[in-house]
């Protein structure tokens, strides 16, 4: 189970790694696997837009079953298609690299982590950081 101290340290690493790059002002959260918000954290000056976008990315993972690196790749392939998804989901994923899966280690999905703020490939550096700060590394990633 995914907890509430799991998802303070994967944020907090998360933000740690963005700080110590000096990447953008970030915005990360922490689903549990049925898409429901266990924590999320918008740095000061992070854009009022970071947090919809962080948590599409995170539902996108969970709804489609990977993360949004591979959504992002795919939509690339069929962007009629991945739209239409958009839509159908009320906006509830975003193909861009930034969440990941989060999962135990026989396979099961707990949850996922999704960052905005930065790049794409700079708030997934953040949000691996964050999971390995917490020992949750993925290693399906």
């Amino acid at each position: 189970m995914l907890t509430l101290n799991h998802a303070d340290r994967i944020i907090d690493g998360a933000i740690a790694k963005a700080r110590a790059e000096s990447f953008e002002r970030l915005c990360i959260v922490v689903l549990d696997a049925g898409a429901h918000v266990i924590a999320l954290k918008r740095e000061d000056g992070a854009g009022f837009f970071r947090s919809a976008i962080a948590t599409a990315k995170a539902t996108g993972a969970l709804g489609l079953g990977f993360d949004s690196r591979e959504i992002a790749k795919r939509a690339g392939a069929a962007p009629v298609f991945y739209g239409a998804l958009a839509s159908i989901t009320g906006g509830m994923i975003a193909p861009s690299p930034g969440a990941v899966l989060i999962r135990a280690a026989d396979g099961t999905v707990l949850g996922a982590v999704g960052a905005s703020g930065d790049t794409g490939d700079n708030d997934e550096i953040c949000v691996k950081a964050g999971l390995a700060a917490a020992g949750l590394d993925n290693p399906r990633m």
